[in-house]
């Protein structure tokens, strides 16, 4: 059996993370989403700059974006 991509993996990790850490769907979760579900990393980047995360957080955040970049 083929393994998924890494971006795949990565791009459900993000996902479940954002819903974890935004419980509330607002236009601004769902545009990141919407961004993941479209393999867009830079919208998904600009996206996550914008918005209010925690130091751990943020670090956790772009450190899947910039694996999901890597594996693209």
């Amino acid at each position: 059996m083929r393994e998924a991509p890494v971006s795949t993996s990565t791009s459900v990790s993000l996902r479940r993370w954002l819903r974890r850490q935004l419980r509330e769907s607002t236009p601004e979760r769902e545009r990141l989403e919407a961004a993941i579900a479209n393999d867009d990393v830079k919208e998904a980047q600009r996206l996550v700059a914008r918005m209010p995360f925690s130091d751990d957080q943020r670090h956790h955040v772009e450190r899947l974006l910039a694996e999901w970049e890597q594996h693209r």
